[in-house]
């Protein structure tokens, strides 16, 4: 919110701040202080239309994953510690953003709501499976009937999904516009694997949503090394933003 003075001065009055902080006045004049500043980054391209969730609240997705070209401008800004490159074959424009750990999310997320001036987050793990229910394959039957061999048809049943990285919109896209839900790219959530209570500072694992939900650590940038807690490793782990708010407003 601006604050607004109207005090009156005898002497030309320039005022340089940091930040939001900058105000500037002649003599006579009216000056605001802080006045925030413009966003440096326009906002993502989100889907056509909200998704509603089962409590009739309205969830604004980003209609693709963050992309290379994307988190490289927060490289070159300052605010991400990695700086991604892509392969041959592979444009920064249309591939995800992968390879990320939580902490490298977090850092993404903090920078591009400052350069947006627009408050996005990670989903929860139920706003996830929500978006994504229209186009997730469903889950298959039990390959063994026997109690003792659940763990065998769940390994079997595991890695439906396409592995290898494929640029934005290779994959379906869900009735709300929002792309690729069922890729090869697991996305990060905001949920820790000890519980929604947890403290995000002290979590060890968060949620990853993909074919199915898996719990990986908060340092690892590589499944298929790091391992993650709960089923068959992500093939790739990236990032979507949601709002709860209409960009824009």
């Amino acid at each position: 919110m601006k604050t607004v003075a109207t005090h009156k001065f005898t002497q030309p009055i320039v005022i340089i701040g940091v930040g939001a902080a900058v105000a500037a006045a002649l003599a006579g004049g009216v000056f605001l202080l802080n006045t925030p500043l413009p966003a440096s980054q326009p906002p993502p391209e989100m889907a056509e239309r909200p998704v509603t969730l089962p409590d009739g609240e309205q969830l604004y997705v980003q209609r693709h994953e963050v992309t290379v070209a994307e988190w490289n401008l927060c490289h070159a800004d300052g605010g991400c510690t990695l700086k991604l490159h892509t392969r041959n074959g592979f444009t920064p424009d249309t591939t995800p953003a992968t390879g990320l750990s939580f902490v490298d999310v977090s850092e993404y997320l903090r920078w591009f709501n400052e350069a947006t001036r627009h408050d996005f987050r990670l989903p929860t793990t139920a706003e996830w499976e929500h978006m994504a229910q229209t186009v997730l394959p469903e889950e298959p039957d039990p390959i063994f009937t026997d109690p003792s061999l659940t763990w065998a048809s769940s390994y079997l049943n595991e890695g439906l999904t396409p592995r290898a990285l494929k640029p934005q919109g290779s994959f379906s896209t869900s009735p709300e516009g929002v792309v690729d839900l069922d890729g090869s790219v697991w996305e990060w959530t905001q949920e820790c694997y000890s519980g929604t209570e947890a403290d995000p500072d002290r979590c060890p694992a968060f949620f990853v949503g993909g074919e199915h939900l898996a719990a990986v650590p908060f340092l690892v940038r590589d499944p298929a090394r790091g391992g993650c807690a709960v089923g068959s490793p992500p093939a790739h782990l990236g990032m979507r933003l949601v709002s709860d708010t209409p960009v824009g407003s």
